[in-house]
C-alpha cells in the first residue's frame, strides 16, 4: 500500500490533478476542446526535455567534481527524463487522432521521437545493469546533445516554429499552459525522488 506523502503517491496524485485540470483548459478557436490534448501532450513532452538537460548537466558536473550525490541525481533524473519521454508518446497519438483525425507515424519528429524512447529505456536498463555511477552520468550527459543535435536538424511538419502556444496572443491559453508545466515539474520532481530513494535502499 502507498504512503500518502510517499513521493510515489504524491506523483499519481500530481498527475491525477493535471489530467483533471487539463480537462477544463481554455478551448481553441480551431482546434476545440481537442486542444486540451495538445497542451498536456506539449506539457509532459517540455518537462521530459528539462529533466533530460538537468540529468545531463548533474551528470556532466558529477564528472568533473567528483560528487557522488551529483551521479546519484543524474541517475534519477534520467529515470524520470525516460518515463516522461516515454509516456509523451501515446499523448502525442492521441492529440493526432482527436485533431487531425488519423496518425501521421511517418512525421519526422514523432519518428524520432519513438527512436529516442527506445534508446533512453535501453540506455537506462542497462547503465541500472551495470550499477557504474560515472557511465550513468556520462551517458545521461552524452544523451541530451545528441537528442538535442538530432530534433534541431529535424524538418518541421506538424510542429512547425514559433510555438503556436506562446505566438497565439491569447493569454488564458498561455497562462493554462505555463500553470500545466508548473505541475507537471512538480509530478517530475515526486517521481526523481521516488527513484532517489530506490537509489537508497
Amino acid at each position: 500500500m502507498f504512503r500518502l506523502k510517499s513521493p510515489l503517491t504524491l506523483f499519481f496524485a500530481s498527475v491525477a490533478l493535471i489530467a483533471l485540470i487539463a480537462f477544463f483548459g481554455p478551448e481553441d478557436q480551431a482546434l476545440g476542446a481537442n486542444v486540451r490534448l495538445v497542451y498536456l501532450h506539449g506539457a509532459w513532452v517540455l518537462t521530459a526535455e528539462i529533466t533530460f538537460v538537468l540529468a545531463g548537466v548533474a551528470g556532466f558536473l558529477a564528472l568533473i567534481r567528483n560528487r557522488p550525490l551529483l551521479d546519484g541525481l543524474s541517475a534519477a533524473l534520467g529515470r524520470t527524463g525516460t518515463v516522461f519521454w516515454v509516456t509523451y508518446l501515446p499523448l502525442s497519438l492521441l492529440a493526432m487522432q482527436a485533431n487531425w483525425n488519423g496518425l501521421f507515424l511517418a512525421e519526422p519528429r514523432f519518428r524520432l521521437a519513438l527512436t529516442f524512447a527506445v534508446v533512453a529505456v535501453l540506455m537506462q536498463v542497462g547503465l541500472w545493469l551495470i550499477a557504474k555511477p560515472a557511465y550513468t552520468s556520462a551517458a545521461n550527459a552524452l544523451f541530451i546533445m545528441v537528442l538535442r543535435y538530432v530534433f534541431s536538424q529535424a524538418s518541421n511538419v506538424m510542429h512547425p516554429p514559433p510555438s503556436p502556444i506562446f505566438s497565439s496572443g491569447n493569454y488564458a491559453i498561455i497562462g493554462f499552459f505555463i500553470g500545466l508545466n508548473l505541475l507537471s515539474w512538480l509530478a517530475a520532481y515526486f517521481l526523481m525522488r521516488w527513484f532517489l530513494t530506490l537509489m537508497r535502499k
